[in-house]
């Protein structure tokens, strides 16, 4: 069980991405809308893992993380990202990001991708 943090700007993926790993034994601690949000609730519940949507408002998922990362370098991340922002991806992973999962996703590699960063 960890504490995670969901970022994304789109509240239902907020809300699939809560569904999934609170029925997996998780507790969702907080959700943001955009990067600098994500970083203020960063700083605020000092999560076990975060969950980043890349593409969003004001501050991006990209920025977001080197932020985080600089404030704890131990951060860890997951990137959520939909089909065809490879480029994105491999930004996001050389910021720090521990593993990416494909939007649309299914309910199992959301688990695996939070048990393998949380290892």
């Amino acid at each position: 069980m960890a504490n995670i943090l969901v970022v994304d700007d789109a509240a239902f993926m907020r809300m699939m991405i809560k569904d999934i790993l609170t029925k997996n034994g998780h507790v969702v601690v907080g959700e943001a809308q955009d990067g600098a949000q994500a970083v203020e609730r960063y700083q605020e519940l000092h999560p076990d893992l975060v969950t980043m949507d890349i593409t969003m408002p004001e501050v991006d998922g990209i920025e977001a993380i080197k932020r985080i990362r600089q404030l704890d370098p131990n951060a860890r991340i997951i990137v959520c990202s939909a089909m065809g922002q490879q480029a994105m991806v491999i930004e996001a992973i050389q910021a720090g990001a521990k593993d990416f999962i494909v939007k649309p996703f299914q309910a199992d590699r959301v688990v695996e991708a939070v048990q393998k960063a949380l290892r």
